[in-house]
């Protein structure tokens, strides 16, 4: 191992608190991989909480690894061959079990890399018995897992609190009773709501290159992938395990107050991945707020819908009370009062985040945001009147049915906001700026919205241009967004088949160059990206059961779909 690496793994673990690291030789060990930067993964809670579920395991051990980044900064080294686990500095190819923790479709060929440098090979069909076995999870493959199934032995969908401590009993047992990997697999998919063996599913293709079906290759497993969700999650709790300084929100304990959210609105995914809206009980929530304030004076409150937790102000009063701050995301336009924002302010919170996702309303109303331009006014108003002196608003563009009166619409709305700002403080208070964080609206599998074609990334490159433009020569407000092309490839990782696996293999292959990958491989990218979907067709995700049916889905895309045609007309 690179002594130089071996000297960062040391430091970075001399500045956690919290990290779990088992003598080797007695455990089950699995290596825990999050695809991308070591600042970037231990920010992610889901990741977290992973890794303590698996070391509560008697007879698991769990260690982590991140992805090696180009630049020599404070969390990343360069010139490693191999991959070595964070904890113990293993090759993580010395592992029983490799589980990748997934969270976005863009991170999907850093895991080629990360099994070359393992030395791991790349396909399922190529790993014998003494190669860890690769498993997967995370909100990204629970939406759609077929574009990694050809490189991956199983995903582990939905919410792991339950699956996982099942799937190491039964990894447990397959290897006291001497099961060979095959048996194992067929074992696991019999036996565990969530976990899906793609191998054990054979795809089946029209002549016009559509999804024919998914065709089980044994009479006795399932049909269908069905997810199931935790009805009680004060049962679990999810929280910060590792307090790591040099990660993004460093500086914050994060603790889980809700899953799920009432509002479907008809782009977000994680409305529809963790039906129905749960919250945890304020006593369950107080008690790890205790817990974090050990370490930490600031508490991230963390979720799909904080602020419509019942009793939101009641937890923030008495995180208040034992002198620390308060750190929420984003809050609900139309949640947004007197009392939440004195107590944000009283928290020394500076920055807050709102969503009115689009400029003009008949956009909104195709989204089912279920917000107007007055409530969206009222409550930055409110939010600048109590001195809170920068605002983050998000915007999307590409949208159905969108026209560049609807691009003119979210300029407009922002001149408003700023308008109202410079009223209400008149100079004497300073108020110092508007983020318009504008990206592509990519359309989501397992949501109403997932028929839909991605908008011409150069066309709504075109579009946030004209935004950024109008406020070129405004100190006052900032424009930040993606880079389109990338858009692309999100919208291709989301919404592709098995087959999109080839083009993975060829990026990989080709060092990142995904123009020359999609002219080498023998598939159309369109026709995944900019093909609208007929609501006959068999769709990748298909095979996977969020509990959402069809039907209704169907509705919220027809409603949607309406809405477009008239905004056309």
């Amino acid at each position: 191992m690179d002594w130089k690496l071996k000297k960062k793994y040391e430091s970075l673990l001399e500045q956690e608190r919290g990290y779990v690291k088992k003598v080797w030789g007695t455990y089950n060990t699995v290596c825990l991989a999050f695809p991308n930067s070591y600042r970037t993964g231990m920010a992610n809670l889901g990741f977290q909480a992973v890794y303590k579920i698996i070391n509560e395991q008697p007879s698991f051990l769990c260690e982590r690894v991140f992805l090696p980044m180009s630049c020599d900064d404070a969390e990343n080294i360069t010139g490693s061959a191999e991959m070595f686990s964070l904890e113990s500095q293993k090759s993580i190819a010395e592992f029983d079990i490799l589980a990748f923790s997934l969270s976005f479709e863009n991170d999907y060929p850093h895991i080629l890399t990360m099994l070359s440098k393992a030395g791991i090979p790349l396909l399922t069909k190529d790993r014998m018995q003494g190669f860890p076995l690769v498993i997967g999870g995370g909100i990204a493959l629970t939406l759609n897992p077929e574009p990694l199934a050809d490189f991956f032995d199983l995903f582990i969908l939905g919410e792991a609190e339950v699956a996982l401590p099942h799937f190491t009993r039964v990894f447990e047992d397959a290897r006291r009773l001497g099961h060979d990997r095959s048996t194992l697999l067929k074992n696991l998919q019999k036996q565990i709501p969530g976990v899906y063996v793609p191998g054990l599913y054979e795809v089946k293709y029209r002549a016009d290159s559509r999804i024919d079906g998914f065709v089980p290759r044994e009479a006795d497993l399932p049909q269908k992938i069905k997810i199931n969700h935790i009805k009680d999650i004060n049962s679990y709790c999810t929280e910060e395990v590792i307090a790591a300084p040099q990660v993004e929100m460093g500086d914050m304990y994060l603790t889980e107050v809700n899953r799920g959210c009432a509002r479907s609105c008809r782009f977000c995914a994680a409305s529809f991945a963790y039906r129905p809206a749960r919250y945890r009980s304020a006593e369950e929530i107080i008690a790890s707020i205790d817990r974090g304030l050990v370490k930490k004076k600031k508490i991230g409150l963390v979720g799909t819908a904080v602020s419509d937790h019942p009793e939101l102000i009641q937890i923030c009063e008495y995180i208040l009370a034992q002198n620390a701050q308060v750190g929420i995301g984003s809050l609900r336009i139309d949640q947004i009062n007197e009392k939440i924002v004195d107590l944000m302010k009283a928290g020394r919170i500076e920055t807050v985040a709102l969503a009115p996702e689009a400029g003009s309303q008949k956009m909104r109303d195709i989204l089912r945001k279920d917000i107007t331009q007055e409530d969206i006014i009222q409550a930055a108003e409110l939010l600048i009147e109590k001195e809170i002196p920068n605002l983050r608003l998000y915007f999307m563009v590409g949208l159905p049915g969108e026209e560049d009166s609807d691009i003119d619409a979210i300029i407009d709305l922002t001149s408003k906001i700023q308008h109202s700002a410079l009223l209400k403080t008149c100079g004497k208070r300073k108020f110092r700026r508007i983020t318009l964080s504008v990206n592509q609206f990519i359309p989501k599998p397992q949501t109403p919205l997932q028929w839909f074609a991605l908008a011409n990334v150069s066309e709504t490159g075109r579009k946030i241009k004209k935004i950024i433009s109008a406020f070129a020569r405004d100190k006052q407000i900032n424009v930040i967004s993606d880079v389109p092309k990338w858009n692309y490839v999100q919208a291709l990782l989301s919404l592709g088949d098995r087959r999109v696996g080839e083009i993975l293999m060829a990026v990989h292959r080709l060092e990142g160059n995904w123009v020359k990958a999609f002219k080498e491989v023998n598939i159309n990218p369109d026709d995944y990206v900019y093909r609208r979907k007929s609501l006959d067709e068999v769709l990748p995700w298909d095979m996977i059961d969020l509990g959402t049916s069809r039907k209704s889905l169907i509705s919220e895309y027809k409603k949607a779909q309406v809405l477009s045609e008239i905004h056309l007309s």
